[in-house]
Formats: structure tokens, C-alpha cells, sequence
């Protein structure tokens, strides 16, 4: 347990001042809080955060240098289509006849219901 004279030592921020030294929104701030993300002090509606708390939660959560590899970097194209390709874009037909595109929907492939090596073939032709 802290003694009271610890305490009274410790330098105490309040959100808008962490949100300020941060460059960050008062509202971020609480969501740390909230989230049990910074630790901090509640005396009624106030809420103060310990200097040496804020130092170490920022310390924690500094990284120097780039990510690494092991973070996730979200979804890519190999998620979404299995890294199989799927055409060409057509260019846009400079007449504007929408009828034209149309009609060269085939492009001389296989049906959609083809399996999918005969669709890649056709697609390295």
C-alpha cells in the first residue's frame, strides 16, 4: 500500500493535461482509462493520473524501429481471392457504345461454370 507521504510526493495529471502532452483527444484518454489501459486515480467525477504511471504505461508501449513481422498487417489480396488471378479489366470503349462491352463479355473463355484449371489456363493465353 502507498503511504500517504508517497503520495503526496507523486505529480498527478489530469486528462487534459495527458491529452495535451500527448497531442491526443481528452475523449482517447478516458477510453485508456476505461479500458484499464492507463491507470488513475478517481476522487469523485475527477479523475488524476500519476505522472509515473502515464511514464511507464508510454515506456511499455514505445517501439523503436519498424514493426515487426509478427504483428498482424490485416487483410490482403491472398485472403480475399487465394492468390488466384482473375482477368483483365477491359478498357473503356471510347465510342461510349455500352452495347459494345456487352458483347465482348466472352472474350473467347471458358463458361463460368468451368473448372478452375481450365479457367487459369485460359487466363495465361
Amino acid at each position: 500500500m502507498v503511504e500517504r507521504g508517497e503520495l503526496a510526493e507523486e505529480s498527478f495529471l489530469t486528462v487534459a493535461e495527458v491529452a495535451e502532452m500527448l497531442k491526443l483527444n481528452q475523449q482517447t484518454v478516458r477510453n485508456w482509462i476505461d479500458q484499464g489501459s492507463l491507470p488513475a486515480l478517481r476522487v469523485g467525477r475527477r479523475v488524476r493520473i500519476k505522472r509515473s504511471d502515464l511514464e511507464r504505461v508510454l515506456e511499455e508501449g514505445y517501439r523503436a524501429g519498424p514493426a515487426t513481422a509478427t504483428q498482424p498487417t490485416g487483410p490482403n489480396a491472398e485472403d480475399f481471392w487465394g492468390g488466384e488471378a482473375v482477368g483483365i479489366a477491359e478498357p473503356a470503349d471510347p465510342s461510349g457504345d455500352a452495347s459494345a462491352g456487352a458483347r465482348n463479355q466472352s472474350h473467347g473463355r471458358e463458361p463460368a461454370s468451368a473448372d478452375k484449371a481450365a479457367r487459369h489456363d485460359d487466363y495465361r493465353r
